[in-house]
């Protein structure tokens, strides 16, 4: 596992990406396109939410259903009950856990990053 790492200073914001191997991952994007399907029901809804097209968000959501043991998300076609998007009880889980690890990693750094970023010039 290579957990990364960005910081963007003058924001004091970071970004917790888990890089499994050389493909599979999940980091800010991927788990924002998780919870946004776990509250719209909606891969397009997610999509807009994000500020992505329908194509990305389903190209993130096949690269996660591949990459796990099981699929994050499954996708109901329309009809009569009007089709929608959910995640399974793996989805849940992972968004979860990747939730967990963000929230303790913004912990753990926030003090030094604040005085990494104290020693950084302002832009002007």
């Amino acid at each position: 596992m290579k957990p990364t790492l960005n910081v963007t200073a003058l924001e004091e914001r970071t970004r917790f990406r888990i890089q499994i191997k050389h493909a599979v991952a999940i980091g800010p994007g991927k788990a924002d396109v998780l919870q946004g399907i776990a509250e719209t029901g909606s891969i397009a809804e997610a999509g807009r939410r994000l500020g992505m097209s329908y194509q990305r968000v389903w190209s993130l959501v096949d690269a996660m259903n591949r990459d796990f043991v099981e699929p994050l998300v499954i996708k109901q076609r329309g009809g009569a009950a009007g089709g929608g998007t959910s995640l399974t009880p793996m989805g849940l889980q992972v968004l979860q856990l990747y939730r967990s690890v963000e929230l303790k990693a913004q912990k753990a750094i926030e003090k030094p990053l604040g005085e990494l970023v104290a020693l950084i010039q302002p832009t002007s």
